[in-house]
């Protein structure tokens, strides 16, 4: 296995878990007790919040595993109860976030999602502001280019520009464990604690105790390298930090690793200038 290493100037979540179910959603026929001004918000309001992140919870454990999963199966995972479960995924595929299999019964995620997400992408300064660069970088390094961005815990490759290596398909937009890549390692190291916190606990017991050691090299790297997931060369990554110093997205390509620090050159040329249209905006 190649190591991560780094730029040549720098040297070498908290667990998922269910939230408690509150009286209105466990069916307790047995009324709250009141509560005093001091012992917390009012209680429909703690149930409305239980809801919202139960019903979030709900469609993390979709976008896992099988296309299509069934109800006991999602009220097991969850450990909630299973007409709270039902309850929720009937309001979900209301909304249009779940879909519900006419054949089977079991559910998905809706393409409701995909809406959302695109209006999400579209509002995206660092998008907006990478758009002059990418064909003339992907000219330049001869390589597809990716855009990752950092969400609770995972990095997204939520864009790309083909070049010759694409081949005949493409593959689909990744979601994976940011500490497993270079583009994730380089944002997660730049995010806040509780960014950090989420990364590391959905990374694997290695990359773990790896990131323990490694996350202040992370956040000083101009670009870090990685062994390519898809089995070419390695993944070189650059991060985009923006006027307040922030690291907002990342650029990624799979390259031969002889040409990394010429790859990394480019790179780190179009992030600078992306930042400085983001520090003008």
């Amino acid at each position: 296995m190649l190591p991560h290493w780094y730029g040549s100037d720098v040297t070498e979540v908290e667990a998922r878990s269910p939230l408690p179910e509150s009286p209105a959603d466990s069916g307790s026929a047995g009324a709250a007790a009141p509560e005093s001004p001091a012992s917390g918000p009012p209680a429909e309001s703690r149930g409305t919040l239980g809801t919202v992140r139960n019903a979030v919870l709900l469609l993390d454990l979709l976008s896992e595993g099988a296309a299509h999963q069934q109800l006991t199966d999602l009220a097991e995972r969850s450990a909630l109860s299973l007409p709270t479960v039902h309850r929720l995924l009937r309001s979900l595929v209301y909304a249009g976030l779940v879909e519900q299999d006419p054949r089977s019964s079991r559910y998905g995620l809706g393409a409701e999602l995909v809406r959302l997400s695109q209006r999400y992408l579209g509002r995206l300064p660092v998008l907006a502001a990478l758009s002059p660069y990418l064909l003339p970088l992907r000219d330049a390094v001869g390589s597809s280019v990716h855009i990752a961005l950092l969400l609770r815990g995972s990095v997204a490759y939520v864009d790309r520009i083909d070049g010759r290596d694409a081949g005949l398909y493409r593959d689909p937009h990744r979601v994976l464990p940011a500490l497993r890549t270079a583009p994730g390692r380089l944002l997660a190291a730049r995010a806040d604690d509780a960014g950090w916190q989420l990364a590391w606990a959905a990374a694997s017991d290695p990359d773990q105790a790896l990131a323990d050691a490694e996350r202040a090299n992370w956040r000083a790297a101009p670009y870090l390298c990685v062994e390519d997931l898809g089995g070419f060369g390695v993944e070189v990554a650059v991060p985009i930090v923006d006027g307040a110093g922030r690291g907002v997205a990342a650029l990624a390509v799979a390259v031969p690793e002889e040409t990394v620090d010429s790859v990394a050159a480019h790179l780190s040329r179009a992030a600078a200038a992306t930042g400085r249209t983001l520090g003008h905006g």
